[in-house]
């Protein structure tokens, strides 16, 4: 069994170097080294993996970060490090493994990492996978240990490590040649369980990057609104947006969703091949996911005319007026479902007076019924983080149907979606889909709206449109 990662196929085969060649490129470089500095949060993931510690005394646990993974043929998606392992290291390299070992009371971490040769090996030329002249220089093994403020090793060296212990405790799913090993699923899962338990209350410098994400995904929403006046289509949408994704972060924090007109009336419409027409709404679900992976979640749904038809205005007010009583119920105490609670009943109550839901509210709003989830489709809120669904493999006690507690940053985002052949709805409402989203951190004494500074009143929404459109 090898933790290396597996080698893709290659489109064309190179004909084998000559020994010549590999002589010649061995020869005639200038010493040089690589400028490393310890990141500037050691002391924060120190203090997570001793969090972590704490929850297993005695025990060896492994959490790998992944490898790349191919897109076609001998073309591979964009490396991004996995979640937990950046959580515990703040490494954002590909092929690495986080090893905590006990020792006394705590835990020594080791993490194992690509060596980096330079010009010792002519892998540097030959191998188009890690070469230093196909994809760049990695980091390396004493450079790694300066950098994170750990002990680093060869990822050679990993498979005898691991062997010396009988029993370990494996994060799963993320590296495949690991999880051939022979551990108890259980015990894994809980590692998995207690980290997303762990993430679920951020940290100071996680609020930091969470509130840098959304402020560059604001410039991003403004970004569209200005060239929404000469754009035909959602591709030039999901464009300009992950224009700023890339130019001010690491890359947007999921599958952009570009939504015009009824196409918002798809909740995870990520085609974004539909045409752009004035009089029509356009939703854009876009959050930037920053260079140290926190990404942010916002929703704002706008009239490309600048001004919200009767009908649109309607339904969007009604949308604003739930998440404004949704973002009242964000406090320490209530659970997570209240938010969604109060949501749907302000929305449920808006659906009766429009003459669209035609029994009495209570009865819409019973768990047995529940028919307001015609037109809402989905709950209001899920945790963010450095997943835009984030800690979602917590225990359900402690993430849904648990309390809400200082620390937590969740999103708020009620909508309306009246499909264009739903016979129980006016056809002046028929195509219209209304999403407003904001980020929200839970305080001590209430919540913090992250996104507030982004319009989403119906009137400051058409001034902000107005003003970025000229």
């Amino acid at each position: 069994m090898t933790f290396q990662k597996e080698k893709k196929d290659e489109a064309v085969r190179e004909p084998a170097n000559p020994p010549a060649l590999i002589d010649f490129m061995m020869k005639a470089w200038k010493p040089r080294a690589l400028k490393v500095t310890p990141h500037a949060a050691v002391a924060t993931f120190r203090k997570r993996r001793a969090a972590l510690s704490k929850k297993f005394p005695g025990e060896v646990l492994v959490i790998p970060t992944g490898h790349e993974k191919v897109r076609a043929n001998d073309t591979t998606y964009r490396f991004r490090a996995g979640s937990d392992f950046f959580y515990l290291t703040g490494n954002l390299e590909p092929d690495c493994v986080l090893v905590m070992v006990p020792k006394g009371t705590t835990h020594q971490a080791h993490l194992f990492v690509e060596p980096n040769p330079g010009r010792a090996s002519p892998t540097f030329y030959t191998d188009r996978s890690k070469g230093e002249l196909w994809v760049g220089p990695r980091l390396g093994v004493p450079e790694s240990e300066k950098r994170f403020g750990l002990h680093a090793q060869s990822l050679s060296q990993l498979e005898s490590f691991l062997n010396q212990f009988s029993e370990l405790r494996l994060l799963r799913t993320v590296d495949s040649a690991l999880s051939t090993r022979q551990t108890s699923l259980e015990k894994d899962g809980g590692l998995a369980t207690v980290i997303s338990a762990l993430r679920l209350i951020k940290d100071a410098l996680e609020i930091r990057e969470l509130s840098k994400a959304i402020a560059s995904t604001k410039r991003g929403f403004e970004d569209v609104i200005r060239a929404l006046p000469t754009a035909k289509n959602e591709r030039e949408v999901e464009g300009t947006f992950a224009l700023r994704a890339r130019v001010e972060g690491n890359d947007v924090g999921y599958g952009t969703i570009a939504a015009a007109g009824a196409n918002a009336c798809i909740l995870h419409w990520t085609k974004n091949d539909g045409a752009l027409r004035k009089k029509e709404l356009l939703l854009l679900d876009a959050g930037v996911e920053g260079n140290q992976l926190y990404t942010a979640d916002i929703t704002r749904t706008v009239p490309m005319s600048g001004r919200f038809s009767e009908a649109q205005r309607e339904i969007y007010t009604l949308v604003w007026t739930a998440q404004q009583a949704a973002l009242r119920a964000v406090k320490p105490g209530n659970d997570f479902m209240e938010p969604n609670r109060a949501a749907m009943r302000v929305l449920a109550q808006g659906l009766h007076a429009l003459g669209i839901l035609k029994v009495p509210v209570a009865d819409a709003l019973k768990p047995e019924n529940q028919f307001y989830k015609r037109y809402s489709l989905h709950n209001v809120s899920h945790m963010l983080g450095l997943d835009v669904h984030d800690c979602a493999k917590a225990r359900q006690e402690v993430y849904r149907y648990g309390p809400l507690l200082p620390g937590m940053v969740l999103t708020v985002e009620p909508g309306l979606y009246f499909q264009e052949d739903d016979l129980t709805v006016p056809v002046k409402y028929r195509g219209i889909g209304v999403r407003i989203e904001d980020d929200v951190l839970v305080t001590k004494s209430g919540m913090r709206n992250l996104s507030a500074s982004i319009p989403s009143e119906a009137s400051a929404v058409e001034k902000w449109v107005k003003q970025l459109s000229r």
